[in-house]
């Protein structure tokens, strides 16, 4: 495998179409280690089309993403979602208990990495033995979270990870991806919150209308929004 670089994951001349519309063109992109980088812009943007292509769950028409200098389409795809988690908008559970959830797909997981999940999640070690239909929404993206973390990602996907949750929930969850950033998870976040990316982003990609319309510090995108989105 090759060694890690300042920049594990790269996108190269990226186009996508779905059903004949072209929703990425031409996009160039890279993601730096232990960081959170922001991808924003207004609905319909190709965000979410974009994360989606950093694990395989689309494959572009035409271009590359490379992890750590391979293109993921040279990796199983089994082990790209093992080092590439992703978290959704809204939290996905399986009925029954935490402790299933959490350890789905895997063999012979071992529970103290399942605790040390739920603690990096920030959930007490309790909520191994509970049912996922007595959580609250924010606790339920908690364990979404602690569900990618016990497979030791390299690379962690969030999409719109606090659209779902109120204000205090949001806050708590924004707060924990800069922790886990400052663990050295390399963090990529989709979110139309410009508010949000200058919160807790270190960069920022703004996306409109399937091209990068900018790219560098979140304060650094304030003029390119104004004036790419606003106008």
């Amino acid at each position: 495998m090759p060694e890690p670089s300042d920049f594990p994951v790269v996108v190269h001349d990226l186009h996508l179409k779905r059903g004949g519309r072209v929703v990425l063109r031409g996009i160039d992109a890279r993601f730096e280690a232990g960081k959170i980088t922001a991808i924003v812009g207004p609905s319909g943007a190709g965000k979410t089309s974009l994360l989606r292509c950093l694990n395989r769950l689309e494959d572009p028409d035409g271009g590359r993403v490379l992890l750590d200098g391979t293109d993921i389409r040279s990796i199983a795809p089994t082990e790209l979602r093992h080092r590439v988690g992703m978290v959704f908008q809204g939290p996905i559970l399986f009925e029954g208990g935490i402790r299933a959830n959490l350890a789905y797909g895997l063999r012979d997981v071992r529970e103290e990495d399942l605790l040390w999940a739920l603690r990096e999640a920030g959930l007490k070690d309790e909520f191994l033995t509970r049912d996922s239909s007595a959580l609250s929404v924010g606790q339920a993206q908690r364990v979404c979270i602690a569900r990618c973390l016990v497979r030791k990602p390299e690379i962690l996907l969030m999409d719109e990870p606090t659209s779902a949750l109120d204000k205090d929930a949001a806050a708590r969850i924004e707060t924990l991806i800069s922790t886990l950033a400052d663990h050295g998870l390399t963090i990529v976040l989709v979110t139309h919150n410009l508010a949000q990316a200058r919160s807790v982003a270190d960069a920022a990609v703004l996306l409109v209308d399937g091209v990068v319309a900018a790219a560098g510090a979140p304060s650094d995108i304030d003029e390119a929004w104004s004036r790419e989105v606003r106008s």
